[in-house]
């Protein structure tokens, strides 16, 4: 599982290298100071063909010891100033990678993203009884234009478009396949942080959708799970979420990814107005609970 953005989203307030031994070399990242807390990150790196290999444990103190490693997939390297750059042109940096998914941040590629909006009108759009597939046009370029939007006006460290990628077969020349996407956005709605103790801002999560083709395939877990690593690359302690109070299958999506319910619409939005009731879901990020349910998946 790989644990770094491709955009550099997430501010590195400083990095110290020790001098290399042979092909070592141990390295200290220190996360971004987020008023939702700290996060410092130890770790020893070892160099290697294709990819490298963190060994990483939250600490106060710097002497803390290694924790189990956590694979970064991809390729990274460490500039002469000991900043961690990704080579160019190379393979992407995933934040995610579990039941054969792998999920990274959504680059602006028209094509990936005219997929990503496909595949969120396909899973949101509701059904009408005539001209159905002209509405679904309509439908579709909505959330084209939306998240064309938020690609290119939102700042890189409070919103995310991640997309899960279908596994590829490296003995033949075919590509791998968009199969799922998550939003994500920092918030600070106060009827919201009234739920998050000690907390002014929080990620948000929402428009989680997932290919027909490949549901009930562990992707929206992966998803979820990469969502967590981001929380934690820029310092947020809560990640929170909406889901219809009706809809089992996505509560149980989210309460199994350790999502819990909080509060729900109040009575005017539903019973008065006949909108559907949605619950209020929240997470609290813990660095050492990801790296353990990592390697425990």
């Amino acid at each position: 599982m790989a644990h770094l953005l491709r955009h550099h989203s997430f501010t590195s307030t400083s990095v110290w290298t020790e001098a290399p031994l042979h092909h070592q070399a141990y390295a200290s990242i220190k996360l971004s100071n987020h008023r939702q807390g700290r996060w410092k990150i130890y770790g020893k790196r070892r160099a290697s063909g294709n990819g490298c290999v963190v060994q990483c444990c939250t600490s106060s103190s710097s002497s803390a010891a290694a924790k189990p490693g956590v694979e970064l997939t991809g390729n990274a390297e460490e500039d002469n100033n000991g900043r961690w750059e990704e080579k160019e042109e190379e393979e992407p940096l995933y934040l995610a990678s579990e039941y054969g998914w792998k999920v990274r941040r959504l680059e602006e590629d028209q094509p990936e993203i005219k997929k990503v909006a496909e595949i969120q009108a396909e899973a949101f759009h509701q059904p009408v009884a005539f001209f159905d597939d002209l509405f679904f046009q309509f439908f579709q370029a909505e959330v084209l234009a939306g998240l064309m939007y938020k690609l290119r006006n939102s700042p890189p460290n409070r919103y995310a478009c991640l997309v899960a990628e279908s596994p590829s077969d490296a003995n033949s020349e075919s590509k791998t396949e968009l199969v799922g996407v998550v939003d994500v956005t920092a918030l600070r709605d106060e009827a919201v942080l009234q739920h998050l103790q000690g907390a002014d801002e929080y990620l948000y999560v929402s428009g989680l959708a997932v290919s027909k083709r490949f549901r009930r395939r562990k992707i929206g877990s992966c998803l979820l799970k990469a969502c967590e690593m981001l929380s934690v690359l820029w310092g947020f302690k809560y990640l929170v979420l909406r889901a219809y109070e009706d809809d089992l299958g996505a509560r149980t999506l989210y309460a199994n990814a350790g999502y819990r319910v909080v509060s729900g619409d109040p009575p005017w939005l539903t019973s008065w107005i006949g909108r559907r009731r949605r619950v209020l879901m929240i997470k609290q990020s813990n660095f050492l609970n990801l790296i353990n349910s990592t390697f425990q998946s």
